[in-house]
């Protein structure tokens, strides 16, 4: 049985193009997979194809193509350019409240995504505490960021970075949120190090960053589904492509780990 991998990335502070989301696609021909992201500092495109579970990972960018962002709300548009990377960016940021649509035409076909720029929160907390576990203690990373008590259904995508490099990310929503905070929480590193993986243990000094990005729900049901091993529900319009058009306005801050003083 032919099995593709395609592994969507998301660790541009949303807008580098470094991956994060691993993907599994079954007995299909390679797929385009578009990772788009639109902050207040400007517009990223990085396209690539998915490759069989069989053969050296090709995460190749795609080149042959022309990707345009349009601002629904103004009426404008701008043409994405080449950067040394191979990725098409703007420095042209996006606004909050506006409407956005993306479009890619690439060897005859057009794939196209709509969202709303969304304003961002403001983290107002961050901190370590030890947790018992039968095995061990594990320190978990909390954060409080703010949430509009008057809007339902708000929902956010956390990204955690252990000294710059992604560390595990998470998609949430308003409904634990309280009196206009909302909270996250996330386990990482045991005590007892030498038990740990070399991908979640953290030691003294390792310096830990949370971006918080206001999200669509669409968007949070994407997440959802690409963090239970699936492909998510369709953003684009088109024949049989995958990924992402996020606009947001991220919050980010940073709290340095001293297992000794949780």
């Amino acid at each position: 049985m032919n099995r593709f991998l395609g592994i969507l990335l998301i660790a541009f502070g949303l807008i580098s193009c470094q991956r994060d989301l691993d993907l599994e696609y079954h007995d299909i021909e390679p797929l385009t997979v578009i990772e788009a992201s639109l902050t207040p500092e400007g517009a990223r495109v990085a396209l690539t194809l998915t490759t069989p579970m069989d053969e050296p990972m090709d995460r190749t960018r795609l080149t042959d193509a022309i990707v345009t962002l349009t601002d629904l709300t103004y009426g404008s548009e701008v043409t994405l350019t080449l950067d040394d990377d191979g990725c098409f960016i703007s420095a042209e940021g996006g606004i909050a409240g506006h409407e956005y649509r993306l479009s890619i035409d690439r060897q005859g076909e057009l794939f196209q995504s709509e969202t709303r720029m969304l304003a961002p929160t403001e983290i107002i907390g961050l901190q370590f505490f030890w947790i018992n576990m039968p095995y061990d203690q594990v320190a978990v990373l909390q954060g409080q960021f703010t949430d509009n008590p008057t809007v339902d259904d708000e929902c956010y995508w956390v990204k955690i970075y252990r000294n710059g490099e992604i560390y595990q990310w998470q998609e949430i929503d308003d409904r634990g949120a309280f009196e206009g905070v909302g909270t996250f929480t996330a386990m990482t590193s045991r005590r007892d190090t030498d038990a740990e993986d070399d991908s979640t243990v953290l030691y003294d000094g390792d310096i830990m960053t949370v971006e918080v990005y206001p999200i669509t729900r669409r968007m949070h049901n994407y997440l959802e589904a690409i963090g239970n091993d699936s492909n998510g529900p369709a953003l684009f319009t088109g024949n049989r492509v995958l990924g992402y058009f996020l606009a947001s306005s991220p919050a980010s801050a940073s709290i340095t780990f001293h297992p000794a003083e949780l």
